[in-house]
């Protein structure tokens, strides 16, 4: 029987790396071993068998494992959860969510609890929304502008570090060996160099 651990991920490194932690302290718990892990980079929007999650569930088989970090990683609709979850239980699959301690069997507690938690996510999400186009309408009606301000920003992380900075450049030092010595990326003080007018 295989067991795979499907991953929904986005730029952040952290939120991989959390979404890792939790599924292995999870099978650990549950005593399964030998998980694939199934990255998937494409936008939860897309429907779940856009993504690799399709390809995924088709070719497995029944008695086999998948888990998932929580509920919401399975798609961003109650609808798309459910027609992950219907085709599970048809297949024969056995479901865990490692965020909320759940194996799905196919019963009707297990389905209600799977819908109660879609429908979580989505009316947190619409909240979010919500939230979000009030605060904009607000800052419109202020008459502030929306989104990042406009020009070069009044204040740089690599301001403390001016005089350092301006001393390595007079000395002739390069750009790669001024930004090991400050502790920056190199095309970061590279801008910040060229802002500063420091050469």
């Amino acid at each position: 029987m295989a067991s795979y651990a499907y991953l929904r991920v986005s730029t952040d490194s952290q939120d991989v790396a959390s979404q890792k932690h939790g599924i292995l302290e999870y099978a650990n718990a549950q005593g399964i071993s030998n998980l694939s892990f199934v990255e998937d980079s494409v936008s939860g929007s897309k429907k779940w068998h856009q993504r690799r999650l399709g390809p995924l569930l088709d070719g497995m088989g029944e008695g086999d494992t998948i888990v998932f970090a929580e509920v919401t990683r399975m798609a961003r609709s109650t609808l798309q959860v459910l027609e992950i979850l219907e085709l599970c239980m048809e297949k024969g699959l056995q479901v865990h969510i490692a965020k909320q301690n759940m194996q799905l069997d196919g019963s009707l507690q297990s389905k209600i609890l799977a819908t109660v938690l879609g429908l979580a996510g989505e009316v947190e999400r619409e909240f979010i929304r919500i939230r979000t186009r009030e605060a904009l309408d607000a800052r419109r009606r202020k008459g502030l502008s929306l989104g990042r301000p406009k020009g070069p920003a009044s204040h740089h992380k690599l301001d403390p570090k001016y005089d350092q900075i301006e001393k390595y450049i007079r000395l002739g030092l390069s750009i790669r060996e001024t930004a090991r010595l400050v502790g920056a990326a190199p095309s970061t003080l590279g801008d910040y160099v060229k802002r500063k007018g420091l050469r």
